[in-house]
């Protein structure tokens, strides 16, 4: 069967002024003739053997047909549109979607992201944090990092590296504590996880805290931290990813030993095809993290 195609000229008239619903506003829109514009339709109208539009006193109605025919071009446009915008110095931008627990974000990502960008200006990084609980489905995202083992059902993990947990708070009650029995004495900050303070405490042969010992919960290290240089307690937090507030004094670390329970994962669902941006992540991510650890004291 031969196809018989239409002018992109005649959509593109009667889009306009489908929308505008004046030809008038069509025409200065695209930038020609009312005849123009006119003619376009008419031409349309005749390919496909109906009508488009009725003239009424205050201007023009679509049709049922013209009706049905709007919302395909509006969104058809809109995607050649999006996609033209995406190409820059004669390369096409991508999209990458990321959704990063806050803790790795504050504390390692976004300090270094802007090497990323300038090492791929194609690429346009949509970033998200969370608290540990995503939905990478929902929330349509290309990769997500996360805090755990590395076992997510129906997801693909890369390891990023360790996040060991170590006693950290304020400088004032840091004065106080000379041997990990100290901290019987103060109220303790915690993740959902029960057993991560008995953990610590069996690590350096301590007591773990008895059940007068006072708790206090939190969802996301960075609320923790807050509530720990404001006095509210020790927490126990991966002191890698508070770098910046033991650099400028805000917190301290009383004990050097820490306890891993867990690291941070690269994750992505396995369904999910990657693309060229995600690989170039990806392995930005990854050789970032070996160069760090091979310059570091002992690596």
């Amino acid at each position: 069967m031969t196809r018989s195609y239409i002018p992109l000229n005649s959509l593109r008239a009667f889009e306009a002024a489908a929308r505008l619903l004046s030809f008038t506003k069509a025409s200065k829109e695209l930038n020609v003739t009312h005849a123009a514009i006119s003619q376009q339709v008419k031409a349309l109208e005749q390919h496909l053997k109906c009508r488009l539009f009725i003239r009424i006193s205050r201007g023009l109605m679509l049709t049922a047909e013209g009706e049905s025919l709007l919302p395909i071009l509006n969104d058809s446009f809109d995607r050649i549109a999006n996609t033209l915008d995406r190409f820059s110095d004669g390369q096409m931008r991508e999209k990458m979607k990321i959704g990063v627990v806050g803790t790795f974000a504050i504390g390692w990502l976004l300090p270094r992201l802007e090497n990323f960008r300038r090492l791929h200006p194609h690429v346009d990084v949509l970033l998200s944090t969370h608290n540990n609980q995503v939905d990478s489905v929902a929330e349509g995202l290309d990769y997500a990092i996360r805090y755990g083992s590395g076992a997510w059902h129906g997801t693909g993990a890369q390891f990023l590296c360790d996040a060991p947990l170590s006693p950290l708070c304020c400088p004032a009650l840091g004065a106080q504590l000379r041997d990990p029995g100290d901290l019987h004495r103060f109220t303790l900050l915690r993740s959902y996880r029960r057993d991560e303070w008995s953990t610590w405490f069996s690590s350096v042969g301590a007591s773990a805290p008895s059940l007068s010992q006072h708790f206090m919960m939190f969802d996301s290290s960075l609320t923790m931290l807050q509530a720990a240089q404001a006095g509210a307690g020790i927490a126990l937090a991966p002191a890698t990813m508070f770098n910046h507030l033991l650099e400028d004094g805000r917190i301290v670390q009383p004990f050097s030993q820490s306890v891993s329970l867990g690291g941070y994962w690269l994750t992505r669902l396995q369904s999910r095809v990657e693309t060229a941006a995600m690989r170039d992540f990806s392995a930005w991510l990854l050789a970032t993290i070996a160069a760090e650890a091979s310059s570091a004291p002992g690596g």
